[in-house]
């Protein structure tokens, strides 16, 4: 199986002893977001709907788990 760059990075900032838990988290929810919105932008046009979003959605929320984070309350316009 083939790893996205997106998996890299957030196994990247997992590892980081540099940064603090808190600051793992905050990146790692930057990350979220981003895959989220492109997720969302797939659902919504053309694009092709396997285009491995899920997977990295689910890589940053393994991630986040691993580190206690509390997961974010979805509102009506979340997937």
């Amino acid at each position: 199986m083939m790893v996205t760059f997106r998996e890299m990075k957030v196994q990247e900032i997992v590892d980081d002893d540099s940064l603090s838990t808190n600051s793992k988290i905050e990146k790692l929810r930057e990350i979220e977001r981003e895959a989220r919105d492109l997720q969302r932008a797939a659902s919504e046009g053309p694009m092709n709907p396997n285009d491995g979003w899920d997977e990295d959605l689910r890589s940053v929320r393994k991630a986040l788990d691993k580190l206690g984070a509390v997961e974010v309350p979805k509102g009506a316009a979340s997937l």
